[in-house]
């Protein structure tokens, strides 16, 4: 039945227009403060340890204890984690657009109330910002669901996937810029400041300006998403939640002739049809959804849960790795701003060859090859890579083969957006009914960020030195970065396999994938028309 409303069939079928990219850009903006935002607190953790846990007469640096460290890195992830789920629901409940504007809001106020702090001591400075990155990252949460389903909704079907893996292909530009933006304030500061080596002074090392620069660095993240607010609050509702949840004809007809600029019959009869059809009104703790969509959701909560673990501990901890590696000179050998400087050089650099090339090769290819085979593709070669670097780790530390070790570091990041991390965010926008979409996404993203946990928390301990002597002030004996990155490697490899359990949704519309043109009780989701189409039976 939802396949025969003419505002629907007119958003499937409609040519790619200009308010395509106007939607790409306002949803997009909002993962590019997204990323920003996650990715700029490991740009500073080292600055923070030095500025507020300097210990008189230590041969090292300051640094932030074990504890402390996984909050700051942590804390965000767990607010993500809380607004997928909220927002994802709410987003059902209310409607796309009214709870947009909120998560925006909340990024912009708590990105600013990142780089506040009551006072200047540790433990103030530490919980104040541990507090409005929790918000931040409850914000953050909520703009995965919604970003993802507007921009599905939104969509035609023949370019549905690359729309989406553009929105979120903006995180890339979000990461660049936070590196760019670290990189210009730390040249500033030690143009201005010029500062002796810890080993020189080791007091000297770090000015009271420092100090400035890291709450610089995380409040800059409230400015993008403040300038699109105005223009997320003029996109209108979407037509699908218009039309299928809310069941209004006339405002969805009204919204979408506007959008499309053509005439479409408000077709009042249809969706009053629909809305008595009991064969599609189950819920998401219902049998038949359970039979309808639990593989489906067990696959995309789980790929995305694999895919986070490896790609947040890599990306929050680039900088650990480097210096294992000598790519960062030894703490003491720089002043706290050059080290800034430094791990902001690093990281840019990995964005700039790996990160941003990958999100954008799967917008280039995701409508023509399909989303599993980019999937599998990618989870595989993150899982090779791995283990290239992993099993001969020796020969990377030595100073004659660190380039290679770089190369193929950048190749699991290339790898990892031109696969999965586009993906996982791109298929359950797709295959989910409407009235349950965005609570679906909001469910699978919030498994992902359970693994961003994982990784974060877990990477932090597991990475240090097998060596008690050798480890970071505070940390107990790990597994060392060898077998760190032999663990990533086994759970990239988990997510080739229950990447089986997502359908391929190239080319289908949303009502097609979601099993909403079926008006049938014992009718199932058409997840296996055409031979193109690889699909897992029930």
């Amino acid at each position: 039945m939802a396949k025969e409303l003419q505002v629907l069939t007119a958003l499937d079928v409609a040519k790619t227009q200009w308010y395509h990219f106007t939607a790409i850009i306002i949803a997009g903006m909002g993962f590019f403060t997204d990323a920003y935002d996650l990715f700029c607190i490991s740009l500073v953790t080292k600055l923070l340890g030095r500025i507020y846990y300097h210990i008189d007469g230590a041969e090292k640096p300051g640094s932030l204890p074990p504890n402390v460290a996984a909050a700051v890195n942590g804390v965000a992830f767990c607010g993500t984690l809380s607004g997928q789920l909220f927002f994802g629901w709410l987003g059902d409940k209310m409607g796309r657009k009214r709870v947009y504007g909120m998560t925006l809001m909340l990024m912009v106020i708590c990105s600013i109330g990142s780089g506040l702090s009551f006072s200047r001591d540790a433990k103030a400075v530490i919980s104040t910002l541990c507090f409005f990155r929790f918000w931040l990252g409850f914000g953050i949460g909520g703009d995965y669901p919604l970003s993802a389903t507007i921009m599905s909704e939104y969509a035609n079907k023949k370019t549905r996937g690359a729309f989406i893996a553009a929105v979120f292909a903006m995180q890339g530009f979000g990461i660049l810029a936070g590196g760019i933006f670290a990189i210009i304030v730390s040249s500033a500061f030690n143009a201005r400041f010029d500062a002796p080596t810890y080993k020189e002074n080791a007091l000297a090392s770090t000015v009271p300006q420092a100090d400035y620069i890291w709450r610089i660095i995380v409040m800059v993240g409230a400015l993008p998403a403040a300038l699109t607010y105005y223009w997320r609050m003029k996109m209108p509702e979407t037509a699908r939640y218009t039309a299928l949840v809310a069941k209004n004809a006339k405002q969805a007809a009204s919204d979408m002739s506007k959008v499309l600029q053509v005439d479409l019959e408000a077709e009042e009869q249809k969706v009053e049809q629909l809305s008595e059809d009991r064969s599609n009104q189950f819920g998401l703790f219902t049998k038949k959804f359970l039979h309808r969509h639990g593989l489906h959701l067990l696959g995309t909560a789980s790929t995305w849960f694999l895919l986070d673990i490896a790609f947040y501990s890599q990306n929050l901890f680039q900088k650990d790795i480097f210096s294992a590696i000598g790519w960062i000179p030894k703490a003491e050998t720089m002043n706290a701003i050059e080290e800034v400087y430094r791990i902001a050089r690093a990281q840019t650099l990995i964005a700039l060859c790996s990160t941003v090339p990958g999100y954008w090769f799967t917008v280039a290819f995701i409508d023509r090859i399909g989303r599993f085979a980019i999937q599998l593709m990618g989870f595989f070669f993150m899982t090779v890579f791995m283990f290239a670097l992993a099993i001969p780790y020796k020969h990377w530390t030595h100073k004659d083969n660190r380039i290679g070790f770089v190369i193929i570091y950048s190749l699991t990041f290339f790898f990892a957006n031109f696969g999965p991390n586009a993906t996982t965010f791109v298929v359950p926008a797709e295959i989910f009914p409407a009235r349950l979409r965005s609570t679906c996404h909001g469910i699978s993203a919030a498994a992902g960020k359970l693994g961003a946990i994982v990784g974060a928390f877990g990477f932090l301990y597991m990475s240090q030195n097998t060596d008690k002597n050798k480890t970071d002030a505070g940390y107990p004996p790990g597994i060392g970065v060898r077998n760190s990155l032999l663990v990533l490697g086994v759970v990239n490899f988990f997510g080739i396999l229950f990447t089986f359990l997502v359908p391929e949704s190239n080319g289908r519309s949303l009502e097609e994938m979601s099993g909403e043109n079926e008006t049938d009780e014992g009718s199932e989701p058409n997840v296996e028309q055409g031979s193109h189409n690889r699909t897992v039976p029930f």
